[in-house]
């Protein structure tokens, strides 16, 4: 594939590791694509980060078709610049693609822009302790037509943020409100594919949680309204009496990367891990008497975050006197130790950027 470049002549600075944030700077230079009806994509390109201009009856705005995804380029200590399971991040938009009825991208072509992308702006890849660059491949309809149908042209982009550390004073437990009224999905919806409608649908649920103190929402299936889900941006693992549980992907979970890697160190490790349906019943009867031993979520942002408490209908409950628990400690320190290149990767999972 072709890749045009076009040089960004007014070059930023990366900010100090103390002053980064989350989203809140960008780098040089953004990747974009263009996709026709009966042509396919073309015109790949990396050119000066700028504001897009779309028509105003563009499909995305006024029907969501719209899907993103969500990785890290991590600097190690020798210096270079490597990511981590690219290609399942690929295959996830893909698949996200498909069921919002947008053009799926060519595997190699898709890994060959993210790579050419992240080379071109490494530069920009922090190297202070859990610093990252976080990319942001997203894909949206652009139809300039009111009429709702297919979409005949999308347009991909690529951009960077450098990150700070999402842990700045230690890993701490956050508090987690399991949500008994809004639902964020439904089996045969949008749940499994990552498009922004489902995190608009979860606003409002989100908003309370805050409200009342809480960091996210645990949200239950929306049908019976009685099986765990997922927590806000992260997939859910709940550690009883020594079982790894977490709920199984039905249609209405998203398939998180950190979610699989989990699942593979901890059944290395040697730990039974069930996926299947966790009704928040039993989830309660587990925190009343004491087999819930540890609860965390699990995202490419926090790698994994531990829960000290769940709130349900106003019943407070503590996980593990509120402190990180062994297994979630080991799976941070193992998971991150891979993406920094701390630690040696048997699996196959970090790719080198070049």
């Amino acid at each position: 594939m072709e890749i045009k470049f076009v040089e960004n002549k007014n070059k930023g600075k990366l900010p100090e590791a103390s002053a980064l944030g989350f989203g809140q700077y960008f780098t040089d230079h953004m990747f974009i694509m263009d996709y026709k009806d009966g042509k396919g994509w073309e015109n790949a390109r990396i050119v000066p980060f700028q504001n897009l201009s779309i028509h105003p009856a563009s499909t995305v705005l006024h029907y969501g078709v719209e899907i993103f995804e969500g990785l890290k380029a991590y600097r190690r200590k020798d210096g270079e610049v490597q990511l981590f399971r690219p290609m399942e991040n690929i295959r996830r938009l893909n698949r996200s693609a498909d069921r919002m009825c947008l053009p799926t991208i060519p595997e190699d072509d898709a890994l060959e822009a993210l790579v050419k992308f992240v080379s071109t702006e490494k530069s920009w890849v922090p190297s202070a302790e859990g610093t990252s660059l976080y990319i942001r491949p997203f894909m949206f309809g652009n139809d300039e037509s009111l009429g709702v149908h297919a979409v005949k042209n999308a347009t991909f982009v690529i951009i960077a943020s450098p990150s700070g550390s999402y842990y700045k004073e230690g890993i701490n437990p956050v508090s987690i409100m399991i949500e008994s009224e809004d639902v964020r999905a439904v089996r045969g919806g949008t749940g499994e594919a990552k498009c922004g409608g489902n995190y608009a649908a979860s606003n409002r649920a989100g908003k309370r949680a805050e409200q009342k103190g809480y960091s996210q929402v645990l949200w239950l299936d929306g049908v019976e309204r009685k099986y765990i889900e997922e927590v806000g941006a992260m997939n859910v693992m709940f550690k009883i009496a020594g079982e790894i549980v977490t709920p199984k992907l039905s249609g209405s979970i998203l398939p998180g990367i950190t979610r699989k890697s989990c699942i593979e160190v901890l059944k290395d490790k040697g730990y039974k891990v069930s996926e299947r349906l966790i009704s928040v019943d039993e989830l309660e009867e587990a925190l009343k008497n004491g087999t819930l031993e540890e609860a965390f979520g699990c995202g490419t942002a926090a790698v994994v975050s531990p829960i000290g408490e769940l709130c349900y209908k106003d019943e407070k409950f503590i996980i593990n006197n509120g402190k990180i628990g062994e297994t979630t400690q080991m799976l941070y320190d193992t998971l991150t130790g891979i993406q920094w290149g701390k630690t040696e990767d048997t699996k196959g999972w970090t790719y080198l950027v070049k």
